[in-house]
């Protein structure tokens, strides 16, 4: 027996088009749309009518860089993939690629087989990977061609964390042209960490041991420079480069200048840094540490410089970068030495929320939300068109959204598993209410119907944009 559903009467918002269709979906796939009061649309029938009346019917949103339950400075990432998934159902997200972690001196391999392992049978929505390179050398190389053969794509590398995850230039050109060969892209963490590490320890001899500091010593320079750097090494290699986490203007200038050569660069930012800033690192009584992460939060002014480029298409893509720590036992760490303070902030269920907000602000156009928040994410990341629209064929990952419910964010009432959340009592308007994974209903009107295992591991083609 099919299963049918409908979904009547409401403006269908994708990347491309903005229309008034009714989308008839069928055994978990997008069956047809049609325009609303058509012919062809009122002879449909269904088992479940869904009324869009007034609402937006937009495709799930797809969060390219989320970190459930990684392990970092000690302790563990607060969301597991069960509440983690959960979580980013209610906020409209119906597809997360995370990072498998490749141990220092162990395969790739077994990284990613750790990490099918805490994601099966767990998660209310569908999942992809990404490898975390922190050993290149001859066998990891190999490795990530057999990665890439199973729908493992992509592979990210920092120039932070030295002793961690760090990798040395002459390690970044020799994936790079790896990925060059096999057709992997290299995702980069573009930060100086050999420099950071000297600053961190002057700070800390100077008794600098605030969380505000924290964004200090990680200077907006050394996020430029360590741009200007991948960018040149991946054109060396011939490999094209996505960034992860940008956060300062004079990194977007250096991706604006490649892209403006016609380098495969892409720029990925937040939504932390596109709302927040240093004026929340330095808040009182150690409240700062819930906003430690790297790239750190930057000074007010640097927002426009993301937005403009959000805009102009020299980002592409708005990744939430999702790493919870509690502030009570975790962020806590790192009292009386900020370089303790485990780094990542909670929001995979808050991106498409302050993405329309940034709509309604005039920063974005409503078809830009949809293509920064899923059709670029599924289209980098070679999910699409299976991920990030609304078309025959297409998954039925589909959102009804309210723009006019207006709610507060507030940790009282999220579902991530963390004590706080980054954006206490910010006031946005528009709210997910129904959220279709597969077909399958996970949020019901603002309740929640899904189940651990119904999302399924998704392999990924190779990047959309190099084809």
């Amino acid at each position: 027996m099919s299963n049918r559903t409908l979904i009547r009467g409401g403006l269908v918002i994708t990347a491309a088009d903005e229309t008034h269709a009714d989308v008839l979906i069928e055994d978990g796939r997008v069956a047809a749309l049609a325009a609303h009061g058509s012919t062809v649309a009122e002879s449909w029938t269904a088992d479940r009518t869904i009324d869009a009346t007034g609402k937006y019917v937009v495709p799930g949103g797809v969060d390219a860089h989320t970190h459930m339950e990684l392990p970092f400075g000690g302790t563990f990432a607060s969301d597991t993939f069960e509440t983690g998934t959960r979580a980013a159902a209610w906020g409209g997200t119906t597809t997360i690629v995370d990072f498998a972690v490749q141990s220092v001196g162990h395969g790739l391999r077994e990284g990613l087989d750790a990490w099918y392992a805490k994601a099966d049978g767990n998660c209310a929505i569908d999942y992809a990977f990404h490898m975390i390179l922190s050993d290149v050398n001859e066998s990891s190389l190999k490795e990530m061609d057999l990665l890439v053969e199973e729908g493992v794509t992509s592979f990210k590398l920092f120039m932070a964390y030295p002793g961690v995850f760090y990798s040395d230039d002459g390690q970044i050109l020799r994936a790079m042209q790896r990925g060059t060969a096999n057709g992997g892209l290299i995702m980069m963490h573009a930060e100086n960490g050999i420099a950071i590490d000297v600053l961190v320890e002057q700070a800390l001899a100077r008794g600098e041991t605030d969380p505000r500091y924290h964004g200090e010593v990680r200077k907006v320079l050394l996020e430029a420079e360590a741009t200007h750097r991948a960018i040149q090494l991946a054109r060396v290699a011939g490999a094209p480069l996505y960034v992860v986490h940008v956060s300062a203007e004079e990194a977007v200038a250096e991706l604006a200048a490649a892209r403006d050569k016609g380098l495969n660069v892409f720029g990925e930012t937040c939504p932390q840094y596109l709302f927040l800033s240093t004026d929340n690192l330095a808040e009182p009584d150690f409240e700062g540490a819930k906003y430690v992460c790297s790239t750190p939060l930057r000074p007010k002014e640097h927002q426009a410089a993301l937005w403009r480029g959000l805009r102009t298409n020299d980002l592409q893509v708005v990744s939430t970068d999702h790493c919870p720590f509690c502030f009570v036992g975790q962020k806590e760490l790192g009292r009386g030495d900020f370089s303790k303070i485990p780094n990542g902030l909670p929001g995979v269920e808050n991106r498409m929320d302050l993405l329309h907000q940034a709509v309604l602000d005039g920063h974005i156009s409503r078809r830009r939300w949809i293509e920064i928040a899923c059709a670029t994410p599924a289209r980098m990341f070679g999910l699409y068109p299976k991920k990030g629209t609304i078309a025959p064929g297409a998954d039925a990952d589909v959102v009804v959204y309210d723009p006019h419910a207006e709610q507060t964010l507030s940790a009282a009432t999220h579902h991530m598993n963390v004590d706080y959340s980054a954006y206490e009592g910010k006031r946005i308007t528009g709210q997910v209410e129904t959220v279709l994974s597969r077909g399958e209903v996970v949020i019901d009107q603002r309740e929640f119907t899904g189940r651990a295992g119904h999302g399924v591991y998704t392999p990924r083609s190779t990047c959309q944009y190099l084809n």
